[in-house]
């Protein structure tokens, strides 16, 4: 389905971790893509919206066609360009490829990284390491087993996966902002200690090539504090 000869335009802002995945799979595919920042500090253009009318990153124009959710433009872009990040669709492996990578990916946002977005507007260190504490709780029951095989990557893989690609961009978060005051200091220790599968396989995720390419700790943390400021003036106002 996909060829190099296709027209794409992806509509992102570096800032963004869900926009990061789409950069994440381009860069592994090699597929070259033209692309258009959207500037997140300010209201959508009606240009934009246009394009996207939810107004957020990514959007992808495959020939004109807009696909948007990063997942879905994630997902769309592995089938178009059959590569190593997963069997074909129509194969009983890819098949059940996509739905132990689906579980898992559901398990890293849902049950243990979707939590870590309270520390940013969570005053108090005892508040904040409770917050951290049950994150932890739900990587090692929820995230831990299913990395048991990574090897380095999921399910044994000697090569980035479509899981690393979903994944990637907020694991390299969460090693960046553990250095911060972000998170609470204890955060990444704590992994550390009570998730070795999830650590290794961390380690492996946030130096690869693919997942770096365009991940700038300071821009990014000033970013997060920017608007964790700007969501705790609001908050003050109400």
């Amino acid at each position: 389905m996909g060829s190099t000869d296709a027209k794409l335009i992806l509509y992102t802002n570096h800032r963004c971790p869900w926009a990061h995945r789409a950069h994440i799979i381009l860069e592994e595919l090699k597929v070259p893509f033209e692309e258009v920042i959207i500037d997140l500090d300010t209201p959508r253009t009606p240009e934009y919206l246009k394009i996207n009318p939810r107004g957020l990153v990514p959007a992808l124009s495959y020939n004109g066609e807009v696909i948007i959710e990063s997942a879905i433009v994630a997902n769309f872009l592995a089938d178009a360009y059959p590569s190593h990040l997963l069997p074909p669709s129509n194969t009983a492996e890819g098949a059940l490829r996509r739905a132990r990578i689906a579980v898992f990916v559901d398990a890293f946002i849902s049950k243990f990284n979707g939590q870590l977005f309270a520390l940013y507007t969570t005053e108090g260190e005892e508040e904040r390491g409770e917050i951290a504490d049950k994150a932890v709780a739900s990587l090692v029951k929820e995230v831990e087993p299913l990395l048991a095989d990574a090897s380095p990557y999921f399910g044994g893989s000697d090569k980035l996966t479509q899981a690393e690609v979903l994944t990637g961009s907020f694991v390299i978060r969460i090693k960046s902002l553990s250095q911060t005051d972000l998170y609470p200091s204890n955060l990444w220790p704590s992994i550390v200690e009570k998730a070795p599968n999830f650590t290794k396989w961390a380690e492996a995720v946030s130096v690869h090539p693919s997942v770096t390419s365009i991940f700038n700790e300071q821009e990014i943390t000033e970013g997060i504090r920017a608007r964790v400021a700007k969501l705790k003036a609001q908050q003050a106002q109400r």
